[in-house]
């Protein structure tokens, strides 16, 4: 039993039956057992390896695609996510899961954030983040690149989090009616909802706009008393 910002005694029992009356169902999915991968690319290793938690802004990127269905196929949406924060910094959908979609991605995050240099971006072994058009993408934006282990989810799990986040909590069961309809209505959860209204733990409960201006705060009063 818990007590609430309310201070309203509440346990799981009463919150079920509270639930059940008000006809609310939890989108929690499922847990999954993802199977365990560990081979290493040779030519772009693992330099990340699960160091999620970074020091400042644009000092570690990671990516990665999903699908969402938008009422007669498939669309796919690649993400750039700051994991300072855990910021959605860059972003892009298309019909195909191809180099394209995920270079527009990491170029409006490269755009956005003001052109950053010597960052690290993090991903799995998809073709699209591993093609010469993406890497050499990388060797413009002066980045280093880290990929995941093959079949090893965990090595870019913040991703994961995002897209089951914006899953469970924002996309319809049944998807969207159109691409422009999906389109807009992911462009609001990601800069509006996730970034600006929605707490996240990794972030002591603050958004993470909220926490990335707490640390340019910080950092301006830092360099005034130095």
């Amino acid at each position: 039993m818990v007590t609430n910002t309310h201070n309203v005694k509440l346990g799981r029992w009463l919150a079920g039956k509270l639930m059940k009356e008000l006809i609310i169902v939890s989108c929690q999915e499922r847990k999954h057992k993802y199977n365990r991968g560990g081979n290493e690319r040779i030519d772009i290793p693992n330099l990340l390896n699960r160091q999620f938690a970074v020091t400042k802004p644009d000092q570690v990127w990671c990516g990665d695609v999903t699908y969402i269905w938008t009422g007669s196929r498939w669309a796919y949406l690649a993400v750039v996510l700051d994991l300072f924060a855990r910021k959605p910094v860059g972003w892009a959908m298309s019909f195909a899961p191809d180099s394209e979609l995920t270079a527009k991605a990491l170029q409006m995050a490269w755009e956005l954030r003001g052109h950053p240099k010597q960052v690290m971006f993090h991903s799995d072994q998809g073709s699209h983040y591993t093609s010469r058009q993406y890497r050499q993408a990388l060797w413009r934006y002066q980045m280093t690149q880290s990929i995941s282990r093959r079949g090893n989810c965990w090595d870019n799990s913040p991703m994961e989090r995002f897209f089951r986040s914006l899953k469970t909590e924002w996309v319809p069961t049944t998807g969207y009616q159109s691409f422009s309809t999906a389109q807009s209505a992911i462009i609001r959860y990601i800069t509006h909802y996730y970034s600006d209204i929605r707490p996240h733990w990794y972030n002591g409960g603050l958004t993470p706009n909220e926490s990335e201006r707490l640390f340019r705060e910080q950092s301006g009063r830092v360099a005034n008393f130095s």
